[in-house]
C-alpha cells in the first residue's frame, strides 16, 4: 500500500465512527469480568431492555490471563469494599460499571471511556444535536483540560470562552489529572443552573472565575451568505460547526443556493469545529477530491485502512479557502488536511488542534457504551494529525484584541486572496 502520493489510491468504501453495533452484555463480561476465580459465581441486576437483566458472573480463570497478575485480588477488593464501605449499601450494579469505567481509564487515553447508561444517554443526546450545558467542546492537552471550541451563540461563548483556554476548575474542582468524562458531566447540568470555571487564557499570568448559566444546547450545523469583492466578485461563505449525519447534505444545499447568486468561490470556515462522523468528513472532501485516499487509519502494527473519496469532486476547480485555527479538530483536519495535500484548497488561520485519534463507539443492550480509541489519522500523504495538528499555508492569527474589537483577520485575509 502506497503511503506516500495521494493520488495512488483507487476509489472504495467509508465507514462511520463513531459506530453503534449492539454487543451482548455477557461480551464485556468476558473480557474483564467473567472467569476470575475458579470455582465462584453469582448474580448481578443490571439495567436493560424491559427492566433490569439478571447476568451471571463466574469466577473462572481464562486461560490466556498472564500467571503473573493474581485476579483472586479484584474478587478480595470487591468483597472488602462492599463489606466495609462506610456509606451503605452498595449494590453490585455500582460496583459493576466502576470497575468497567476503572479498566478503560486505565489506558491513560483521555479519548477512550465506558459509559454507564445514564452517561451514554447524555453523549447520545449530544451527538444528535440537542443537550443542556454551556456549549462547548473541552479536549486534553499537554496533559491539561482544555477548550476546544465553544458553539456559536452558546452560553460559552458569550461568557467569553475561546480556544485554547486552560480550565483549571469547574465548581472548585481542581481538574489536575481528572478524566475528560468526569470533566464533562461536571460542565453540564439542567438548563438555567450555573457552573462555575476557573480559566487561564493564553497570555494571561492570572487565572479568572466565569459562572456562565446553563442552557438547552442546538447545534446549528451551517450557516453560509454571499459576499461580494472589492473587484465585483462573489464568493460564498460558509461556516460548518459540527460534522452531523446532515452536515453534508446541508452543504449541498447551501452551496447550490449560492451558486445560483453567482458566487465563483468558497471560503469554508471550520474555525471552531470539533469534528464529528468520519464518513461525512469523506463525504465532504469529496466535493473537491474526484478520485483517491481522503484519509488513513492506522493501526497497531502496520494495519492501514483507507478512505477513498467517491468520484464527486464537482468543487475541484473552484478556488476555495479553508479557515482553521486550534478549535478545529477531528474530521475537521482530516478535510483541512486533504484538501491541503492535494493543494485544492488554501489553509489560512492558525494551526489546528491535533486530535488525529480514531474512536471507536459500540452500545450495549443495557445502555452503557463504550468508546474507544483504535487508531491514528493520517493524510492522504502520511502526514500525522495527532498531538500535531494541521499548519496553515498562511499563518494569520486572531488576537484577543482583534476578537473584542469584532475583527476578523483571517476571514479579511480570505476574502484579499480570493479577489487577487
Amino acid at each position: 500500500m502506497n503511503l506516500s502520493s495521494p493520488t495512488s489510491a483507487k476509489p472504495g468504501a467509508s465507514s462511520r465512527r463513531p459506530a453503534s453495533g449492539p454487543l451482548v452484555i455477557l461480551f464485556i463480561l468476558a473480557g474483564f469480568i467473567a472467569g476470575i476465580v475458579v470455582g465462584q459465581s453469582f448474580t448481578i441486576q443490571v439495567p436493560g431492555p424491559g427492566g433490569r437483566q439478571l447476568v451471571n458472573i463466574t469466577r473462572t480463570a481464562p486461560s490466556y490471563v498472564s500467571k503473573e497478575v493474581d485476579f483472586n485480588l479484584f474478587w478480595r477488593v470487591w468483597d472488602y469494599v462492599k463489606a466495609n464501605y462506610l456509606v451503605q449499601p452498595i449494590t453490585e450494579t455500582d460496583l459493576f460499571y466502576g470497575s468497567l469505567e476503572g479498566m478503560v481509564a486505565s489506558l491513560s487515553d483521555p479519548y477512550s471511556v465506558f459509559m454507564d447508561p445514564a452517561m451514554a444517554e447524555q453523549f447520545n443526546k449530544e451527538l444528535s444535536g440537542s443537550f443542556e450545558g454551556i456549549g462547548s467542546e473541552v479536549g486534553i492537552k499537554n496533559d491539561h483540560l482544555v477548550i476546544i471550541a465553544p458553539l456559536p451563540d452558546s452560553p460559552a461563548e458569550r461568557a467569553g470562552l475561546r480556544p485554547g483556554d486552560r480550565v483549571l476548575a469547574i465548581g472548585g474542582v481542581d481538574t489536575s489529572g481528572l478524566a475528560l468524562d468526569y470533566a464533562v458531566s461536571l460542565i453540564r447540568g439542567k438548563r438555567d443552573t450555573k457552573v462555575k470555571l476557573v480559566i487561564l487564557s493564553s497570555g494571561d499570568t492570572e487565572p479568572k472565575e466565569l459562572e456562565i448559566v446553563r442552557a438547552v444546547i442546538k447545534v446549528d450545523i451551517l450557516r453560509s451568505e454571499l459576499k461580494t469583492l472589492s473587484n465585483g466578485r462573489k464568493v460564498g461563505y460558509m461556516r460548518l460547526v459540527h460534522f452531523t449525519q446532515e452536515s453534508d447534505a446541508s452543504f449541498v444545499k447551501a452551496w447550490q443556493a449560492l451558486a445560483a447568486q453567482g458566487a465563483q468561490g468558497l471560503i469554508l470556515d471550520l474555525r471552531n469545529n470539533p469534528g464529528g462522523f468520519l464518513d461525512i468528513a469523506v463525504e465532504l472532501a469529496s466535493h473537491w477530491i474526484k478520485e483517491g485516499t481522503v484519509v488513513k487509519e492506522q493501526y497497531t502494527g502496520a494495519q492501514v485502512k483507507v478512505h477513498e473519496a467517491n468520484g464527486k469532486g464537482e468543487l475541484g476547480d473552484l478556488p476555495t479557502i479553508v479557515l482553521v485555527n486550534q478549535g478545529s479538530a477531528s474530521a475537521s483536519e482530516i478535510v483541512a488536511g486533504a484538501l491541503q495535500d492535494y493543494k485544492l484548497a488554501t489553509l489560512v488561520g492558525e494551526t489546528t488542534f491535533g486530535k488525529g485519534s480514531v474512536q471507536d463507539y459500540q452500545s450495549f443492550p443495557d445502555g452503557s457504551s463504550i468508546k474507544l480509541t483504535i487508531a491514528n489519522w493520517l493524510t492522504p500523504l502520511g502526514r500525522q494529525i495527532d498531538k500535531e495538528g494541521i499548519t496553515p499555508d498562511i499563518m494569520v492569527p486572531l488576537t484577543a484584541d482583534d476578537y473584542e474589537a469584532d475583527k476578523d483577520p483571517q476571514l479579511d485575509k480570505a476574502l484579499e486572496l480570493l479577489s487577487l
